[in-house]
């Protein structure tokens, strides 16, 4: 089979992100790559998303490509639940389902998707059909996982607001025809937020309902660049927790 097949067929079946394992030394422990948005505030809607790479733990991160805007969250960004350690996520608010805020901390990235049978990444893909939702109903069992509503059926997709393959002609809406999934909330807990993706934006600088959402450039440009045997991770802060978790997170000198 090939590999979107496979990725494919796992979120069908799947939690819509594989728990990762607690890193042993902060949230950035093993990755090589790192994408990283910051944000002026918690109720900023918008902010910048920089690349970077470093060779080793102990070595410094250096920025890899251009920097590029990003829309957030329509009323900014919230704690979400992803590798940082409770006790970081002590001060501020906390990400809910349905909130508009987009989580703040660190997290895995998991599977690219799109509307196109490949892309053109080496990170797992898996095409979205028509039939393809993300549960965002906190009391179904299919919470946060991207599902088929030909295996599961149409009832258990049955209020959900999150289909994943939009109708360009009739909606005008290319957000999910590339994106990335963000393993945020990895267990699936009820209420805590679902569906968190990298997107393409409806328009340019338009707000979210909790995702990050760029220009198609950006985005082609950062599926090419990202290698999952480099552990990427994705960080999201405001300026002032940037500056407060810099040195015990290990995060690039200078970029928040």
């Amino acid at each position: 089979m090939a590999l979107a097949g496979i990725a494919a067929a796992a979120l069908q079946a799947a939690p819509i992100h594989a728990p990762p394992h607690a890193p042993a030394h902060g949230p950035l422990h093993g990755a090589r790559q790192l994408v990283l948005v910051t944000t002026e505030g918690w109720d900023a809607d918008h902010g910048m998303l920089r690349r970077y790479r470093r060779d080793a733990d102990d070595a410094a991160w250096h920025e890899a490509g251009a920097s590029r805007p990003v829309a957030i969250g329509r009323h900014g960004s919230a704690w979400g639940i992803g590798l940082h350690a409770p006790g970081d996520a002590a001060r501020g608010p906390r990400k809910r389902e349905g909130d508009g805020r987009s989580p703040a901390g660190a997290f895995a990235l998991d599977t690219a998707f799109g509307y196109a049978d490949a892309a053109a990444t080496a990170l797992p893909y898996a095409p979205m059909r028509r039939g393809h939702y993300c549960m965002d109903v906190p009391d179904s069992p299919l919470y946060n996982r991207i599902v088929d509503a030909r295996d599961v059926g149409a009832d258990a997709v049955a209020g959900s607001t999150e289909p994943m393959r939009l109708d360009l002609h009739r909606d005008g809406d290319p957000r999910y025809r590339l994106g990335i999934v963000i393993a945020h909330n990895p267990g699936n807990l009820p209420g805590a937020g679902s569906c968190i993706f990298v997107h393409l934006w409806r328009s340019p600088g338009e707000a979210t309902a909790g995702c990050t959402a760029m220009d198609e450039a950006g985005m082609r440009e950062l599926l090419a660049w990202l290698d999952p045997r480099a552990r990427p991770r994705f960080v999201l802060l405001p300026a002032a927790e940037y500056r407060r978790l810099a040195r015990d997170w290990a995060l690039p000198q200078g970029a928040g």
